[in-house]
C-alpha cells in the first residue's frame, strides 16, 4: 500500500472550489490561487514549477512513449456521459466496433473519423438526425 494521500477537489455550480472528503462531504478550500501571478509567469518559469511539483511532474520523452494512449473515441464518449452501449445505440455504431476502437484493437477508418468529428461538434444534432430516420 502507498502512504500517499489523494485530495479530490471539484468546482461547485457557484464557481467555488471545494475539497471532497472521504465520507463524501465537502469543505471549501482555504487556499486562494494567485491568478495574476500565474498569468505573469514565463514559459521557463512554468516549466520549472511543473518540474518541481512532485505530484505532477511532466513526463520524460521515454515515459511519454511508454504511456498507454487513451483513444479519442473513449474521451468523447466519456465527455458525453454515455456508456459504450448508450453511445453505440445513439450513434448507430456496432458496440463491438466501439469496444475495439476504445481498447486499441482497431482504429476508425477515415469515414468513421469524420463521423466521430461531427458527433464531437454537434452530438445532439447527430442524435436528432439519426432519430428522424431516413428521408
Amino acid at each position: 500500500m502507498s502512504n500517499s494521500t489523494t485530495i479530490v477537489t471539484t468546482r461547485q455550480s457557484d464557481g467555488t472550489v471545494v475539497q471532497v472528503l472521504p465520507d463524501g462531504a465537502t469543505q471549501p478550500l482555504t487556499e486562494k490561487t494567485d491568478w495574476k501571478r500565474l498569468r505573469a509567469m514565463t514559459d521557463e518559469e512554468v516549466t520549472a514549477a511543473a518540474a518541481a511539483d512532485p505530484d505532477a511532474r511532466p513526463m520524460t520523452p521515454e515515459q511519454l512513449q511508454k504511456a498507454k494512449r487513451i483513444p479519442q473515441i473513449k474521451t468523447l464518449r466519456r465527455a458525453l456521459g454515455l456508456t459504450q452501449e448508450e453511445f453505440a445505440t445513439r450513434y448507430h455504431i456496432p458496440v463491438g466496433t466501439l469496444r475495439d476502437w476504445e481498447q486499441g484493437r482497431s482504429e476508425p477508418d477515415q469515414p468513421a473519423r469524420a463521423y466521430l468529428t461531427v458527433i464531437a461538434r454537434d452530438p445532439e444534432g447527430v442524435s436528432r438526425s439519426l432519430a428522424a430516420g431516413p428521408r
